[in-house]
Parts: C-alpha cells; structure tokens; sequence
C-alpha cells in the first residue's frame, strides 16, 4: 500500500513538474471585480423575461406575433429560449475569469487543459472581440432598433413594453463592461512581458 502511495506521490510531482508555472500578475483591482460581476448581472434581466415568454407567459404581444409564437410555446420555442438564455449566461460569466485565477491558469477539472496557462491573448482577443460587437449591437439597438420594433403594432404596450423595456435595456452596458475589463486584464497580464 505504501508503495502505490509513493507512486502516486512521484507522479503527481512530475505531473506538476511539466505544468509550466502560470507567471505572478498583479491581482484585479477593486472595480475591475465589481465590472465583471455587474457584467455578468447584465444578462439575467432579458433572460428571465425571455424564459417566462418561451413558457407562453403573455407578455404583451398581439395578433399575428403572438399567434407565431403561440404554436411553439412550449414545445421548441422554449427550449430555443433556453438555452439562448444559457448561453448569453455562461459568456457574460467568462468575464469573471478575467479577474480570477481561473482566467490566467484552466480550472482542474477541465480535460485537456486543466492545470495548464492561459495565454493572455487567447482570453483577450476573444473578450476585446465580444465587447466591441456587444457595444455596437447595445448601440444599434439604443438608438435604432428598439424604438422601430417597439412601433410594431402587435408589440407590447404600456406597462408590458415598459417590462421588456426594462429586463432588455442592461444589455446595452455588457459590452463596455466587458471591454472595460478586458483592458484591466490585458495592463495586469502583458506587463511582465
């Protein structure tokens, strides 16, 4: 028995030995944190409302849009709705990994590249990229979009359009919350270079 402990010990030291050593960056500053956890807040409000309206919850549509929709909720527009949700979920919670460790070094539990370094721009091209198309979509719908969808006649009026209207309009600062971090990741982790 003490034998196969021993084994197990010298294993998992070359196993440690070969994992090269993530390099020390400068902790994430105090507003950086609250960025990314503000950025991963943005997207809870238009995913609930968009979960409740794929489980055929009335949300103020009418005529011809509500009755489209009608015939796929529930059924496949909710599971559509779903995992939109999930997935807009799961992105905006990666932002966390740029003031965690678990964005300089891959968690674990992860296989193939658990334990192993990040590359710094592997995390900021991707993040960098995300936030410039999420500012300008945020934009486009601010200023553009949401007023011409909002004029459709089977949209949602009064209090229903001011709910959507509320549950959607965090969106808009996911972008630069995102880019803002991105930037605080990118001064903190190309420094050393």
């Amino acid at each position: 028995m003490s034998k196969l402990v021993a084994n197990v010990r010298n294993t998992a030291h070359r196993v440690r030995a070969a994992v090269p050593a993530a390099p020390v960056v400068p902790p994430a500053p105090r507003w950086a944190e609250l960025a990314a956890k503000a950025a991963v807040w943005t997207t809870v409000p238009s995913g609930v409302w968009r979960i409740a309206f794929g489980f055929g919850v009335p949300v103020g549509f009418t005529g011809a849009t509500a009755a489209r929709y009608a015939e796929h909720q529930p059924g496949w527009g909710t599971v559509y709705v779903v995992v939109l949700s999930a997935l807009a979920e799961s992105l905006a919670f990666l932002t966390v990994g740029l003031v965690r460790p678990w964005g300089q070094v891959a968690p674990g539990w992860i296989p193939l590249i658990g334990g192993r370094r990040v590359p710094p721009l592997a995390a900021i091209v991707p993040a960098a990229l995300g936030s410039a198309v999420l500012t300008a979509m945020g934009l486009l719908s601010l200023f553009g979009g949401w007023a011409r969808n909002m004029a459709e006649p089977d949209s949602p009026r009064g209090f229903a359009a001011l709910v959507m209207t509320l549950a959607y309009l965090p969106l808009v600062v996911w972008g630069p919350l995102l880019g803002a971090v991105t930037i605080d990741f990118a001064r903190r982790t190309l420094r050393r270079r």
